[in-house]
């Protein structure tokens, strides 16, 4: 996890491996080893923490426990002011590092995201239950829309990934809506928070309902984890066929949609022309 050539002095060469997270939050769990940092309230106090021009850390994890290395740019430039849009992945970086009153600061020369520690699948539950609040209050269900293929997105307002993803959920809704798909966002924003994702809604044209409230143990029941943003795919039947932990790739989740929707297409197809023969055959008997 950390190669040092000695007693760490100013500007000593440094490679390390460990978690991107915020310098403040990560204080806010006891034992982060029984408390894995990554949870929504996690991702929205690191965004918080960045306006506030707080930095993110690395935490790099040994037998003793963790170590937090201050994370400072260098010859490495990040898509934006700071680190944010890493945070919680996992990474490796080559830097220099500097001690300033007992804090270890790494000056970030070369990064390479590595696969995501909480990533790891676990079993898929049998049904895909969930309830949760539109933005006027309403109970909503996913027992609602059994007879649908639903796209369920865990998201939030404060998740950059996210951000990304939305343009691409758009155009999966406006192309699969007449084969019966319905996109969904569960968004981790808070019910009293309805004016912010209202907010969000507008700026990037959403096409899709969207839920608040949801939490880690929603997103943890469906086998995703605990990072945002994660998606899943429910089939008419209500069970879950199919899941993604971080950004969508589109194509893979046609692939998917695709899978489900054309057998079904075929066979529809299948009918009309049957139906089709059946009604020329009927029109050459004789009266």
């Amino acid at each position: 996890m950390l190669s040092l050539p000695g007693i760490a002095q100013s500007g000593t060469p440094v490679k390390l491996k460990g978690q991107v997270v915020c310098s403040v939050c990560w204080f806010e769990a006891d034992d982060r080893k029984k408390d894995p940092y990554g949870t929504p309230a996690d991702i929205q106090c690191a965004a918080e923490c960045s306006e506030k021009n707080l930095p993110q850390a690395l935490a790099v994890e040994d037998a003793k426990g963790f170590t937090l290395y201050t994370l400072e740019k260098g010859a490495f430039q990040t898509d934006g002011k700071d680190f944010l849009k890493l945070v919680p992945r996992t990474v490796e970086i080559e830097g220099t590092l500097r001690i300033e009153k007992d804090k270890k600061i790494v000056k970030v020369n070369a990064l390479k995201v590595l696969k995501d520690t909480p990533a790891k699948p676990t079993p898929l539950p049998t049904e895909a239950a969930l309830t949760l609040k539109d933005l006027t209050g309403a109970d909503q269900s996913l027992a609602g829309y059994r007879g649908s293929v639903v796209v369920l997105k865990f998201w939030a307002t404060w998740c950059e990934p996210c951000k990304k993803e939305m343009p691409d959920l758009s155009a999966i809704q406006n192309e699969y809506a007449a084969l019966g798909v319905q996109v969904i966002g569960a968004a981790g924003d808070a019910a009293t928070e309805s004016a912010k994702v209202l907010k969000f809604i507008r700026e990037y044209k959403l096409n899709f309902p969207v839920w608040v409230g949801a939490q880690t143990s929603d997103m943890e029941r469906f086998g995703v984890g605990s990072v945002l943003p994660a998606t899943v795919i429910v089939d008419r039947e209500g069970k879950i066929v199919w899941r993604e932990i971080g950004i969508i790739k589109p194509i893979e989740l046609r692939k998917e949609l695709d899978k489900i929707l054309l057998p079904k297409v075929a066979e529809a197809t299948k009918v009309a022309k049957a139906d089709k023969a059946k009604a020329k055959d009927t029109s050459l008997v004789p009266a």
